[in-house]
Parts: C-alpha cells; sequence; structure tokens
C-alpha cells in the first residue's frame, strides 16, 4: 500500500515538473513573440504594436508588423517545432543521438531535389515543396537500402545516412559551381533564412506543419519502445522494421516541408531533442510535446538574434543556429559524457 502510494506521489510530482515545465516555455514563447515583433531597424512601443494589431488604422507600424514581423514569428515557431519533432524521432529510430534530419541525408536529398529546381528548373518553383518531399523520401529509401542487410541495424542506418549526405553534398556544390551567375536565391536557400517571408509561406508551412505534427504524435508508442532496442519492442508486439520506417516517413515528410519553405537550417533537430530529456525524461509523451515548444522557442530567438545583432545587416537563421548549435552540442557531449536516453 505504500509502495503504490509512493508511485503514486511520483506520478504525480512528474506531471507537476511536466506542466510547470510546458507553463514556462508557452511564457517564454509569448515574450520573445512580442520582443521580435516590436524590435528591428524600426522599433514599435508595445502601445504601437497593439494598435497596428487590433485596428483598422492604415500606418507604417501596421504594415511592418501585419505584413513582415507577424508571418515571420509565426514561421520561425513552425520550423522549430516541426525540426525539433523530426529529430527527436529519429533519435528514437535510431537509438543514436547524433540523428537529425540534417546528419543523416534526408534534409540533404530535400535540399538536392529544391536546388535542381532552383537552378536548372525554376519554371517548377511553384512545385518545390512536393519536389523536396520526393527528394527526401528518395534519400530515406537509398539509405534503408544501402542499411538493408537481414534487417535494418541503427549503425547501419547512421553509416548509409552520413555517406549519402556526403554524395549529395557534393552534387550540390558542383551543381552551384556550374551555374555560379545565378546563386542568389540559392545562397539564401542553403544558409536558411526567414528574410521575406509571407503570410503565403506561414499558410503553406501551417499545413505541412499540422498534419506532420499530428502525425508524430501518433508515433508516440512506437518510438518509445524502439528507444528500448530492438528485442525489447518486439516482445512489446512492436513490427520494428515497419515502424523504424513509418517514423522515417514523418520525419522526411517534417524535414523536407521547412526545406521547401525557408532552405536547410541544422542543429534543431540535434539538439532541442536532448535539452528537452534533460528537462522531461526520455518518455515521448511528454518529451515530443516539450521538443515541439522548445524548438520553436530556439528558433525564434535564433531569428531575432540574426536579424537585430548587427546593425543594417541581416545573418540569416540557418548560420546563428550553425553557429550556436555545434558549439553547445560540443558543450553537452564534454559536460556530460554521454547524452540522456542513450
Amino acid at each position: 500500500m505504500k509502495e503504490k502510494s509512493n508511485k503514486t506521489n511520483m506520478g504525480t510530482l512528474k506531471l507537476l515538473k511536466v506542466g510547470t515545465v510546458w507553463c514556462i516555455l508557452l511564457i517564454i514563447i509569448g515574450v520573445l513573440s512580442i520582443t521580435a515583433i516590436t524590435i528591428g531597424s524600426a522599433g514599435y512601443s508595445f502601445a504601437e504594436v497593439w494598435q497596428a494589431l487590433f485596428t483598422k488604422d492604415k500606418t507604417t507600424a501596421q504594415v511592418v508588423v501585419l505584413n513582415l514581423r507577424l508571418p515571420r514569428v509565426i514561421l520561425a515557431l513552425l520550423i522549430g517545432a516541426s525540426l525539433s519533432a523530426a529529430g527527436a524521432l529519429l533519435q528514437a529510430v535510431m537509438r543514436n543521438p547524433l540523428a537529425d534530419p540534417g546528419t543523416i541525408g534526408v534534409s540533404a536529398g530535400a535540399g538536392t531535389a529544391a536546388i535542381t529546381i532552383l537552378l536548372i528548373f525554376p519554371n517548377l518553383t511553384l512545385s518545390l515543396p512536393l519536389f523536396a518531399f520526393v527528394g527526401a523520401a528518395l534519400a530515406c529509401v537509398l539509405i534503408y537500402v544501402l542499411a538493408w542487410k537481414g534487417g535494418v541495424d541503427p549503425v547501419r542506418i547512421i553509416l548509409s545516412g552520413v555517406a549519402i549526405n556526403s554524395v549529395l553534398g557534393g552534387y550540390n556544390a558542383l551543381l552551384q559551381l556550374m551555374n555560379s551567375d545565378n546563386l542568389s536565391g540559392v545562397l539564401s536557400f542553403m544558409n536558411g533564412s526567414l528574410s521575406g517571408m509571407s503570410w503565403m509561406h506561414v499558410r503553406t508551412m501551417i499545413v505541412y506543419a499540422v498534419i506532420g505534427l499530428f502525425l508524430s504524435v501518433l508515433c508516440v508508442k512506437n518510438a518509445n519502445a524502439l528507444q528500448l532496442g530492438d528485442e525489447m519492442a518486439r516482445n512489446l508486439g512492436v513490427k520494428v522494421n515497419a515502424s523504424r520506417i513509418c517514423l522515417s516517413a514523418v520525419s522526411a515528410f517534417l524535414a523536407a516541408a521547412t526545406v521547401s519553405v525557408v532552405g536547410m537550417i541544422g542543429f534543431v533537430g540535434l539538439v532541442v531533442p536532448h535539452i528537452s530529456r534533460m528537462l522531461v525524461g526520455s518518455d515521448y509523451k511528454v518529451m515530443l510535446p516539450t521538443s515541439i515548444l522548445l524548438g520553436g522557442a530556439i528558433l525564434l530567438f535564433a531569428d531575432t538574434v540574426g536579424r537585430t545583432i548587427v546593425p543594417g545587416m541581416e545573418i540569416p537563421v540557418g548560420i546563428v543556429m550553425a553557429v550556436s548549435g555545434g558549439p553547445f552540442f560540443l558543450y553537452m557531449l564534454r559536460k556530460r559524457g554521454k547524452f540522456n536516453g542513450y
């Protein structure tokens, strides 16, 4: 009886901790959103932002807030959430802390398809999301084909993904070299920029994000089973190979959606799930929603820093994430010696 009571108390404390973390993250997102809308080359007070949002007066502040900054804020939250969910799912599939759409070739597949369209078939630009998803899916299939040997081993998947990433990176570099006179739009795409994003991009991304994040939530049970190991997952009645393919497909969908809209952004799906594990543990029922919230907050913060840290100049969010995410990842590796949950 006492043991049951202790378990109940521990469960209550865990729920309280998770709820507290989620509330703090929501408050942080709210504060970051207001900050991102108010600061910039033209700064506005909270009262001016409020008036721009909720009155019909056609002012300069209303144009900047409604047409430039607000869509960018929403898009940063959607992109960060999608990349974080994709990374979390892949880390369950691979049982490897280095798994991420950018490191195993999924984002590279989407990026290669997108760059090919931008440079060689610019008349098909409107179909960029479709081609990006096809590229990510083909890269994912190729990775599994190369890794298959009487089944799929997580280590072989990682090694195959790194190889595919390297080959596609070489192809992208060659393509840019051969089209060096037409790289203005591609450079922005390769660096992952939210500059110039409009409500059209938000409407596109919100459809992909809602579908992808909903599917990722449905994958929680299988993700929890896979991170326990193949044998344990089979004992729980999970079809291991089928689950890996399904989780990888959802991750590829989310990664392709982000690449098609804003370009290549790394380290979000790599670092955010680890921070989430530190905060709430490795249970995907709470870790995945935490990653979604935290990913949105981190990308919004990075984008705000990128467009305000150097007056008169905008640093793409992909560069900000690379500069900050890489050293942070190395710090975690040195500090902890291993990663939570692995």
